[in-house]
């Protein structure tokens, strides 16, 4: 059975089918995208370029979507291997356009409806039976590129291959957590999420809490995401709320839990207000915008007017602060006798009681429950995980009821050595890792030691390397304070030697005798960025965001970083002339730029042509491990090192510095910018030579490094790393 699907059809080109077109087009998948007129199509096609955030990996796949109307195109979904109706959430609207183009589809094609509850079945229902056997939900949680929840709802008629087909499909190639729902109102994520919310608007409406204390509860602090509980109503909509709570009590049953979806009427006054969440600039949250900047007000729902934000005072939250393990953090907040532990047993309480309860109604296994509010809400612990954790007996109306169990996480990965910066693991199947472990993962000392110590022991023990991760982030880049306090104390040597020995670490991962993998995803920056571009291939993420960042804190990539650009300029070059792409790479250190997607890291040449992208996160190790071993079982050399470098000397700096001059004079950059434009340039250039030339590996090395500590001395970089450190923010000063 092919996993692959080449063509696909979306029927609906409003913001949802649109965005589902785009994500199938970053997979590579050429999209007919209908409408009900081809203008209509194509207006849905051209409003992708303006959503934030960016549905496209990069605006190139927008050419893999062609755009047309039901009625003139409908022969052509005999073209597609896939066809998706995403049309308006109305049953009457659903079954009427199928039924028109159902005719269309071909014997072999599966056809799938993105609707967000409406039984499947129903839908369905006057579909010839081969067509039915071909059919299921597939619902995307919006925005599809970014949320990796999918969930398939098959029917009774729905053949177990075209699920096993889909679901393969969607996990390898659309990068998705595929949980498989049973056709019940609200399948998994809305059913439960929907429960969640409407207790705790409920519990707010009563004035008994305020929404600050609320989301304080809500938020990371039970391993859920920053915007908690009512930021995230306001993000989704408060109409989009009230409207999906009004379809699952329509069509729940009383015992099926009904009453738990009648929104409080708190949430019918803010809509007649026009109080709908970010979209209308007014829900729970209103920011204001003021001559000393922008303010965030909150709802008082007594009066429907905002107010100032008060800090909750809740000191079991910062008892909670010091519990690392999430479900210990839960429980502890759970059974706490304090306002905190009454807000989580009036909200959280109640929806894990109704989760026990109907969890074999709504899911085809316990594991599906909790990877569905993992994916689809970001929550760290499922909500059969977080009863396990509390102990069912300490929540009200589980004490005597069994409560499904989801299997074991996978066994631990055996530590071969350890410090606070980075572990060396053995990944099995003779494949050593290293994996950073500190705050967003930066690198300090800790982690550089443990990349020559992986270095080592992959030489004298395993077959290959991967550097990399299962956290959110490969790395944020290098340890700034420790940067900043020795520059501070005018402490030269240490940070001479702190450089030399990340460059002697970045060198020995290039020049490894087994092959070496970087597995990055989430953030890739600076140092992070460096890692990557010594190893012997990457293995990225579809979701990886990668960039050479020093500049906006003043310095210069000195990792390798600046010299590896060189490298991949010089060695691209095109009929001997290599100063445009040198240009690019100047451009692209200059500018701090950053990959917006893997795709994108390929364009600006943190990606080779031979590195390659999973688009499945979760699968980004395992495929890094295989790269790695097939690099080993070919008979892996390592490179030969660099000593002889073509550079352009004083005409490459002459040329980059004019752009430098020219942008200044332009209010592109700051003086500073230009100061440090000029220190990379001089690198590019290949340093003080009197002509072209040739200059080693090590000699660029040397001149990075020289730069970077003559920057380090400079005030104005001073001020940037401290403006990052506190704000996490860049500073153009």
């Amino acid at each position: 059975m092919s996993t692959t699907f080449r063509t696909a059809a979306v029927l609906g080109a409003g913001t949802m089918g649109a965005q589902i077109a785009a994500h199938l087009a970053n997979a590579g998948v050429r999209v007919l995208l209908l409408d009900v007129t081809r203008e209509a199509a194509a207006a849905g096609l051209k409003r992708l370029k303006t959503l934030k955030p960016d549905p496209c990996f990069i605006p190139e796949v927008l050419a893999l979507i062609t755009p047309g109307s039901f009625d003139e195109d409908a022969p052509r979904l005999r073209d597609a291997d896939w066809v998706i109706e995403a049309v308006v959430e109305s049953l009457e609207v659903k079954q009427a356009l199928i039924g028109r183009l159902a005719p269309h589809i071909t014997a072999d094609a599966v056809l799938s409806s993105n609707t967000s509850g409406i039984p499947l079945a129903s839908i369905a229902s006057a579909l010839p039976a081969d067509l039915r056997r071909r059919w299921l939900g597939t619902h995307f949680f919006n925005p599809p590129r970014y949320l990796h929840l999918l969930e398939l709802i098959p029917t009774p008629d729905t053949s177990p291959d075209v699920v096993a087909r889909i679901s393969a499909f969607a996990d390898l190639h659309l990068g998705k957590g595929v949980v498989v729902a049973k056709d019940t109102p609200g399948f998994i994520a809305n059913r439960i999420g929907m429960f969640g919310a409407m207790k705790s608007i409920a519990l707010v409406a009563s004035g008994e809490f305020t929404i600050e204390e609320i989301d304080a509860v809500s938020g990371p602090i039970i391993g859920r995401p920053k915007s908690a509980t009512f930021r995230t109503l306001d993000l989704a909509g408060l109409d989009i709320v009230a409207k999906v709570a009004a379809d699952l009590a329509t069509r729940l049953s009383d015992a099926d839990g009904r009453s738990a979806y009648e929104a409080p009427a708190l949430l019918a006054k803010m809509i007649e207000r026009g109080l709908l969440g970010d979209k209308a600039g007014r829900g729970f949250y209103q920011r204001v915008k003021g001559e000393a900047g922008s303010t965030i007000l909150v709802l008082d729902p007594a009066t429907l007017e905002y107010r100032p934000q008060t800090s909750p005072k809740l000191p079991s939250l910062e008892a909670g602060r010091s519990i690392s393990d999430v479900g210990a953090r839960i429980r502890a907040l759970f059974l706490g006798k304090d306002r905190a532990g009454d807000i989580l047993r009036q909200t959280l309480g109640p929806t894990l009681a109704y989760v026990a309860q109907i969890a074999t109604d709504i899911a085809s296994a316990p594991d599906e429950i909790d990877h569905a509010m993992q994916w689809g809400f970001g929550w760290e612990l499922g909500p059969l995980a977080t009863i396990a954790a509390i102990g069912p007996e300490n929540i009200p109306g589980l004490a005597n009821r069994p409560v499904a169990t989801p299997r074991r996480s996978a066994p631990l990965k055996r530590i071969v050595k350890s410090n606070d910066g980075a572990s060396l693991v053995d990944l099995g199947d003779d494949v050593l890792g290293v994996e950073f472990h500190s705050k967003l993962n930066t690198i300090g000392g800790d982690a550089i030691a443990m990349l020559h110590a992986g270095v080592a022991e992959a030489t004298r023990n395993f077959a290959a390397l991967v550097v990399g991760n299962d956290a959110d982030n490969f790395s944020a880049g290098a340890n700034l304070m420790l940067i900043l306090l020795e520059a501070q104390e005018g402490n030269w040597d240490e940070i001479d030697a702190m450089v030399r020995a990340f460059q002697e670490a970045t060198l020995a991962l290039k020049y490894s005798t087994v092959p070496v993998v970087a597995a990055p995803a989430g953030l890739a920056l600076g140092g992070g960025c460096e890692v990557c571009l010594h190893c012997d291939r990457v293995r990225a993420a579809a979701e990886t965001y990668m960039g050479l960042v020093e500049v906006g804190v003043g310095l210069l990539p000195a990792g390798g970083g600046t010299k590896e650009m060189l490298l991949r300029a010089v060695d691209g070059a095109t009929a001997g002339d290599a100063f445009p792409a040198i240009q690019r790479a100047f451009e692209t250190i200059g500018f701090g730029k950053v990959s917006t997607s893997g795709a994108h890291a390929q364009q600006l040449g943190y990606l080779r042509e031979a590195d390659a992208i999973t688009m499945n996160r979760a699968r980004v190790m395992d495929d890094a491990k295989r790269d790695a071993l097939a690099r080993a079982r070919s008979g892996y050399q390592p490179p030969v090192a660099r000593t002889a470098v073509p550079v352009g000397g004083p005409d490459t700096f002459a040329t980059l510095s004019l752009g430098i001059h020219l942008a200044r004079r332009a209010g592109r950059i700051s003086d500073h910018d230009a100061t440090i434009g000029r220190h990379i340039a001089r690198v590019l250039a290949g340093g003080d030579v009197a002509h072209r030339t040739t200059v080693s590996e090590r000699q660029l090395l040397d001149l990075e490094r020289e730069a970077f500590l003559k920057l380090c001395g400079e005030p104005k970089t001073l001020e940037r790393i401290s403006y990052t450190l506190k704000t996490g923010k860049t500073l153009r000063n």
